[in-house]
Order: C-alpha cells, then sequence, then structure tokens
C-alpha cells in the first residue's frame, strides 16, 4: 500500500490552501499574523511522496518561502531538513476521521518542539489547525490557522506561479 491508501484524510488535504496564521505569546496577547498559500502535494513518481510548499505574506510586505518535501513509512510522514525533524500522523483515535497530529522540532534548537493539530471539516472545504510551541516543557507561544481550500488541482497552480516567477 501507499501513502494515499495508508493516510486517506492526510490525502483529502492535496491541493492549494490559503488562510491566515495568527501567533499568541504564552499570555495569549497577539504577536504576529500572516497570510499564507500552502501547497499539499501528492506527487506521482520522485523520491517524496509528500511535498509541501508554504508561502507567507505579511501586510508590511514581507514574504518567506518554505519548502518541506517529506519520506513515508509506518503510516507517517516524516520531515527531516534545514528547519525542522519530525512526523505527522492521522489520528486513529477520531472515529469522525477530521484529525491529523504533527510532531517536530527546530534544527539546533533542541529546547524548542512544537505539536500541531489539524482538524479538516466533514466536507473537505475548510481546516483548522492549532501549534503548541514548547521549550523546557513550557508553553511559549500558541499559534491559530484558518485555511479555506483554493483547488485540488495544485499542479496548475504550480505551474502558474513558475511563469509568475519568470
Amino acid at each position: 500500500m501507499g501513502i494515499r491508501e495508508d493516510m486517506p484524510l492526510l490525502a483529502r488535504h492535496e491541493g492549494v490552501w490559503d488562510g491566515v496564521y495568527t501567533y499568541y505569546n504564552a499570555a495569549g496577547e497577539q504577536i504576529d499574523e500572516h497570510k499564507s498559500r500552502l501547497f499539499c502535494r501528492f506527487p506521482d513518481g520522485g523520491e517524496f511522496p509528500y511535498h509541501q510548499t508554504n508561502y507567507y505574506t505579511w501586510d508590511d510586505g514581507r514574504t518567506d518561502v518554505r519548502d518541506f518535501p517529506a519520506a513515508y513509512r509506518d503510516k507517517r510522514v516524516w520531515w527531516d531538513n534545514d528547519l525542522i525533524k519530525g512526523w505527522a500522523a492521522e489520528v486513529g483515535l477520531d472515529e469522525y476521521n477530521r484529525t491529523v497530529m504533527l510532531y517536530w522540532q527546530r534544527q539546533g534548537d533542541p529546547s524548542l518542539y512544537l505539536y500541531e493539530m489539524i482538524q479538516l471539516a466533514d466536507d473537505g472545504q475548510t481546516r483548522c489547525r492549532t501549534w503548541h510551541w514548547i521549550r523546557n516543557g513550557l508553553l511559549e507561544t500558541r499559534t491559530a490557522i484558518q485555511e479555506k481550500l483554493v483547488s485540488r488541482d495544485w499542479a496548475a497552480f504550480d505551474k502558474e506561479m513558475e511563469a509568475q516567477a519568470v
């Protein structure tokens, strides 16, 4: 079996998602916010069976792009790149089949780790995500993310963005 068959809930996340990330400190005060466009891909062939690219934009004009190619084994997606090392797995205890859980550590900062919970709406058109950033056992930051599906056809959007970059 492959990744799509073993992780059908994660496969429902395939596509292009637009959203907003809002960051809060441990006291619950908003400390940052930015817009996002995420490409969640399950490419046919190639070295990585899952590949996510995140495009971030802030109102002040800043931008950032983060690329997350991932391996697959043992019913988990695995990342190990310059930024993070960790995994994603479907939560089998969720009888509604809505929940994916992620864990990762920032490379070079062993005191900081993060857990993320993703909830996909039953219609597959929206999702919400929550990150808990934990440093030395204490909550440091929370990130709340609201996203809407733009298209399942990530390949067409990839081509469009490549054309715009030229």
